[in-house]
């Protein structure tokens, strides 16, 4: 027996065989159920938007600030910008942008001074990351 394992010599290569196997398995198993798992979401037929739309970003700052497009303006001026961005594109767009440390009274008064300005489409930016439920949990 031990001239038999001489002969043989020791076994110095790993066989790879068993591993590629496997991984055919599983490519031809992800294959058969990937059009499953796409075929799970709900297909929309997205609208466009138009390029030529006009965007103004306003944000209200921890401090109470506020700034229209990155500017410092005045409510008053606020007032007087949007009037002229939505003379020029009725299709004017908001973006309202208020630090967690703002009260919900301000943020709504910049809604409602936009609304009334004429701008019906406008959008809050937030920080998914921080966001909490309802009940606090």
């Amino acid at each position: 027996m031990a001239g038999s394992a001489r002969r043989r010599g020791i076994v110095a290569e790993i066989n790879v065989t068993p591993l590629v196997d496997i991984m055919l398995v599983l490519l031809v198993i992800f294959m058969l159920t990937a059009h499953l798992i796409a075929k799970q979401a709900i297909e929309v037929e997205l609208p466009r938007a138009s390029p030529s739309t006009t965007t103004i970003a306003v944000t209200l700052s921890r401090d109470g600030a506020l700034y229209l497009n990155s500017v410092p303006v005045t409510p008053d001026a606020l007032r007087s910008a949007v009037k002229e961005a939505v003379a020029k594109d009725p299709k004017t767009q908001a973006i309202i942008v208020g630090d967690k440390a703002v009260s919900h009274g301000r943020v709504v008064w910049v809604l409602d001074t936009i609304k009334s300005l004429g701008i019906t489409s406008f959008a809050i930016q937030i920080d998914p990351a921080e966001m909490v439920s309802p009940g606090g949990t």
